[in-house]
């Protein structure tokens, strides 16, 4: 008997291993599949401008990555004592100006040149509702607090977010014309924004990106929350957010498909290497103990020698 719809998936084209170079990029969804990345010592650069929601301020970042066009002064604003820019989150935000555009312009720098010699983006899509700036009409990445009543909020239509999918890939394209692109929306509910909202968001979302994917890749981890694991028992305690279990079946699915079969054997001694390293004994100064140590830094070198970037 078959309790369970299983997703229809085909392994991807240009599949990641230890020599890829990963950028990871959009809602918090794309953090969780960036910490499986770091934890098995992939070469990944996660948000670096923190999380971004909505396709239009992935697009206009990399906009920013593209032209190398950075801040001024001008673009901060100060709110409740912080210093914050509304294009980036506010992970990002200071305690003076020019603190926040020092950061974020050399972020930009930061991310060009990595981006320049990486083979993967990630893309996560979180939303279609943004808010807009009243006094601006400018759509902002994040609000940081400010008053919703300078905002106007609107979802945005399935032909404004082709057209961010296409600015997106297209400025990311013009920093590195062989980058590969995997898109996926995120499985998060944004049930702030309401129920029926939370739908119409994801599948304007959806089919915007089915409508310009063409030889970018689409990992379904939207559809493997919903289809595969439709139980709440899969989501945590505030019941939005898929749980550790969810997020481990996900990154199953995701190493099955994009990860190069080259590589799991590599994932596999990076884990008990990690897993040896996080044990606590009861007797460090034993001879055994010793021993094991010993052999773990055995393991180490030997696996350095075949990945030479990874560090414990």
């Amino acid at each position: 008997m078959k309790f369970q719809t299983q997703i229809p998936m085909k392994p991807g084209n240009n599949l990641l291993d230890y020599n890829s170079g990963i950028v990871l990029l959009g809602s918090c969804f794309v953090e969780h599949m960036g910490e499986k990345l770091r934890y098995f010592k992939f070469r990944e650069l996660q948000n670096p401008f923190g999380i971004l929601f909505h396709p239009a301020a992935i697009a206009n970042l990399t906009e920013r990555i593209k032209t190398g066009q950075g801040y001024t002064e001008g673009d901060i604003f100060q709110h409740n004592g912080r210093w914050h820019c509304f294009d980036t989150h506010s992970d990002r935000s200071g305690n003076t100006p020019g603190e926040v555009v020092t950061g974020i312009n050399k972020t930009i720098a930061n991310t060009s040149d990595y981006l320049r010699t990486a083979t993967h983006v990630i893309i996560t899509l979180g939303t279609a509702w943004g808010y807009r700036l009243n006094e601006t009409g400018i759509l902002v990445a994040n609000c940081h607090k400010v008053p919703q009543s300078r905002f106007s909020k609107e979802l945005a239509s399935v032909t404004a977010i082709e057209e961010d999918i296409i600015r997106i890939r297209e400025n990311l394209r013009a920093v590195n014309p062989g980058i590969h692109l995997i898109f996926t929306i995120s499985p998060v509910r944004h049930l702030k924004d309401g129920f029926v909202e939370n739908q119409r968001s994801k599948a304007h979302l959806i089919t915007a990106l089915h409508s310009v994917l063409e030889e970018d890749t689409y990992f379904p981890s939207y559809e493997i929350v919903m289809d595969e694991l439709r139980d709440y028992r899969f989501y945590a305690e505030d019941m939005i957010h898929p749980g550790k279990t969810a997020i481990d079946y996900i990154w199953e699915k995701f190493t099955q498909n994009h990860i190069s079969p080259e590589a799991v054997p590599v994932m596999k001694e990076v884990d008990a290497i990690r897993k040896g390293r996080s044990h606590r004994p009861f007797a460090p100064d034993s001879e055994q103990h010793l021993r094991f140590l010993d052999q773990l830094q055995r393991r180490i070198e030997a696996l350095r020698k075949k990945v030479p970037h990874i560090s414990f």
